[in-house]
Formats: C-alpha cells, structure tokens, sequence
C-alpha cells in the first residue's frame, strides 16, 4: 500500500515523463496542474528523490522564472542539468533559461483536466 506522499510522487512523475523535450516545466505549474497550488515545494522534493531515475527527465522542471534551482542535486555534479538540457537546444545562461516564455510547458494548458 502506498502513502500519500508516495503517490503524489508519482504523480508528480507521470506528469514530468509527458514535457516534451526541448521545454521545461516549473514546479508550480505542475503543483497546480496536480490540484496543489501551493504545492511547489512538495514538487520540488519530489523531484529531488527522482534526479537517479532515468524514466523521469528532471532536468525540464525548473523554478517559476526559469533559474535551475535543483541543478545540485544531479548525479554528475551540477553541471548536468544543463547539459541535458542544452542537448535538447535549450539555451541556458547563467543557471537561467533563455527565451523562458517559448520553451515553457504548461500542463494545465498541455494536458488540460
């Protein structure tokens, strides 16, 4: 039987699995999409215990204005979220995404409910 958290991970998991690549996602707009709107910090852990999970590609969710704030937490050093995501064209200056707004997933948008 799983605990809450253990399902809202996977939750969490199903919904990151789904951007496509070349975009990113932030944590809030999948709290949000998940019926949490105050649930980006509960995103953010899950997404923590998620970075050693090939399935699941991380390195699209990023913080609200586009900064890698979970960059630390890559297997790798912290070098590989942008890597993996500039493999992918996303430019990134700065442990900032460019052009945010173009390359941006809204899964309430995407996926709808």
């Amino acid at each position: 039987m799983q605990d809450s958290k253990s399902s809202f991970f996977q939750d969490v998991y199903e919904v990151v699995r789904l951007i496509p690549k070349g975009r990113v996602t932030s944590y809030g707009a999948i709290a949000n999409y998940l019926g949490l709107k105050s649930g980006a910090r509960m995103v953010g852990w899950a997404m923590n215990a998620a970075h050693t999970d090939p399935t699941i590609p991380a390195h699209r969710v990023v913080n609200r204005i586009g900064v890698l704030s979970g960059k630390n937490h890559f297997t790798g050093g912290p070098n590989m979220m942008q890597e993996h995501l500039e493999k992918e064209g996303i430019v990134v200056k700065d442990d900032q995404i460019q052009d945010f707004n173009q390359v941006f997933w809204d899964p309430m948008k995407e996926l709808g409910l």
